[in-house]
């Protein structure tokens, strides 16, 4: 057979004939495939992801669940305005058009306030810096406890009426009352009395005459 009867579709029929079989196999195989990946992958089918901000964790979850969406708790949070267990942010957010079977990771308000440690301000700090670190902290201040000592020092921290320590927890957001020293200080005299003693100018210059003579 020469060379221009072998590439003849007539004089070698079953040649082409394979060698279109094997095409139109190929094809239809890279359609399958294709084909396959769009029914695995459900490419063609989407949802709209609704607004649960603002919803009790347990509504939100039914609603997601309802639109074929995977409500998943990623985060938590403290707002004490709102709440506890409500959704306060999503992602995707609302309105965003996701396959089935998407995640959707919400973030939930807690019940209980985080707690925060006391730092070491106990005999270790003056008003000024306790005030502006607890504060900064989360805290609220109610009306100072003065108390004998010096001014504007702090001597103890109290918690709805209980003392604290350097290091205790506390509910952030809690009112504390600072006992401060109020700049008198106290002489004993006798096991359960206590006096404040003012010294005049004559008696702290007061010298005994006998020791010149």
């Amino acid at each position: 057979m020469t060379i221009k009867e072998f590439f003849s579709f007539k004089k070698n029929f079953f040649f082409w004939g394979n060698l279109l079989a094997m095409a139109l196999v190929a094809v239809a195989l890279v359609w399958g495939v294709f084909k396959w990946l769009d029914i695995y992958t459900r490419h063609d089918v989407s949802v709209t992801v609704p607004e649960v901000k603002g919803m009790l964790l347990p509504e939100a979850q039914q609603l997601l669940e309802k639109h074929s969406l995977k409500p998943i708790i990623s985060d938590s949070t403290y707002s004490p305005s709102q709440p506890g267990g409500m959704v306060l942010d999503m992602n995707p957010t609302q309105g965003a058009v996701v396959k089935e079977g998407r995640a959707v990771y919400l973030t939930v308000n807690t019940n209980r306030p985080p707690m925060r440690i006391i730092p070491n301000l106990i005999d270790n700090s003056s008003l000024r810096q306790a005030e502006a670190k607890l504060l900064a902290m989360g805290f609220k201040l109610g009306e100072n406890d003065s108390i004998e000592g010096e001014k504007d020092w702090i001597y103890g921290i109290k918690y709805k009426g209980a003392h604290l320590q350097n290091g205790d927890e506390v509910p952030i957001g809690a009112t504390l009352v600072l006992e401060v020293g109020s700049g008198e200080y106290a002489m004993g005299f006798g096991e359960d009395s206590l006096q404040t003693r003012d010294i005049s100018v004559d008696e702290a210059t007061l010298v005994d005459d006998s020791w010149f003579e």
